[in-house]
Formats: structure tokens, C-alpha cells, sequence
């Protein structure tokens, strides 16, 4: 079965929502199913979800199968998109810009491999911001809120309410914070067998 990747979703399909594949970092998938689709398995993203369009008449089984397939297609795809430490600077003072009135200025601003129990940190005598890879191939919205998260610190260096106020300004903290409780909250969880590997399904 061929699978390929839209850009937007078929008007006439019905939709139906499922959970994610545990470890999955998205937050909700929502398979659509259509009495036209008959061979292809697309997925886009919409928001902090994925669409996952498949043929009517899949099984359940197979409905599962494929979402982990396009899951992981386009965290492929996405991972091709990835900032550079160039492009994630120039982000940051965007971000900056547009929340903190430019005040939060970085002396640098990079990927590091070396965070593995922290999302971000930021040197505030330095004016040194270090975000985790593990943030790579997140939506962009956490991305975002990461380093809001480090360029605020920039202009209060603890947590305290002057803090959280400043982080108030960017409208999707609460949901990146969720999204990252999750995200650690699925690394918790007990890892199940592998799965046998199957040949890829075709309809004849």
C-alpha cells in the first residue's frame, strides 16, 4: 500500500480520534476514513495533531499499524527541517522581539547533546542560551517555548512570579508545558517488546 503525504485533509471524510502510539510525541492523532480512499495512507500535520487519512475498510489492526508508519514518516521528514544554531538564534530574537520588546538579548544561542534532564539552561551572566536535542523534531510551538522559557531568565533569573508573568505573554505556555510533562511522563513508562517485523501490507 503506497502512503504519501498531503498537504490538507479530504473534505467527505469521516473522522474518528485514537490515542498515540506509546513513546509518540505527538499529542493527539486523529485517523480519518474514507469509502473513496481505497490503496493510499496519507498523514499531515494540523496544530499539535496528526491526520492520519486510511481507507474505509481497514482493520483496526491495520489503522494502528499505519499510524505508527506515518508517525514516523513525517518525524523523518520534519527532522530534514531541523534549526541550525544559526537559524534557532535568529529565532530567539524574533521571539524576543515580539514578547519581550527585544529586551532578552542572547550572546549565543545553540543545540548541545550534553541535557538529557533538562529541556533548556541559559547563563545569565554570559547571556549564553543552550537548548536540549532532544527538543529536535518537536513542534515549533515547544521549540518556542523552550527558549522563551531561557530568554526570560535572561531578564529574571529565578522562578518566581516576575517569572512566570513574563512567560504569560506567549499564548501556548500552559499547552508546551503539557505537551513536555508528556512527553517525560511516556519516557516512564515500561518499554514492551518489540514487535515481530512484518513485510509492508498491500492491497490487491
Amino acid at each position: 500500500m503506497p502512503a504519501d503525504v498531503p498537504q490538507r485533509a479530504e473534505s467527505s471524510e469521516r473522522s474518528t480520534r485514537s490515542q498515540p502510539p506509546r513513546g509518540s510525541v505527538v499529542s493527539a492523532v486523529e485517523v480519518r476514513r474514507s469509502a473513496r480512499r481505497r490503496r493510499t495512507v496519507s498523514a499531515y500535520r494540523e496544530g499539535d495533531r496528526t491526520i492520519v487519512l486510511i481507507p474505509a475498510r481497514m482493520s483496526e489492526a491495520e489503522e494502528q499499524r499505519w499510524v505508527g508508519v506515518m508517525l514516523d514518516k513525517l518525524a523523518a521528514q520534519e527532522s530534514k527541517r531541523l534549526l541550525g544554531d544559526t537559524e534557532l538564534a535568529e529565532r530567539a530574537g524574533l521571539l524576543s522581539e515580539q514578547y519581550f520588546q527585544g529586551r532578552a538579548r542572547p550572546s549565543s544561542v545553540k543545540w548541545v547533546t550534553n541535557q538529557n534532564t533538562r529541556w533548556g539552561s541559559c547563563t545569565p551572566a554570559e547571556g549564553s542560551i543552550r537548548l536540549s536535542h532532544r527538543l529536535q523534531g518537536m513542534p515549533e510551538y515547544v521549540v518556542d517555548y523552550v527558549l522563551l522559557h531561557e530568554l526570560a531568565h535572561l531578564l529574571v533569573p529565578g522562578h518566581g512570579p516576575r517569572f512566570w508573568r513574563l512567560l504569560e505573554a506567549y499564548p501556548r505556555t500552559e499547552r508546551a508545558r503539557g505537551y513536555l510533562e508528556g512527553v517525560v511522563a511516556a519516557e516512564r513508562l515500561p518499554h514492551l517488546p518489540a514487535a515481530r517485523s512484518e513485510p509492508d501490507a498491500r492491497e490487491d
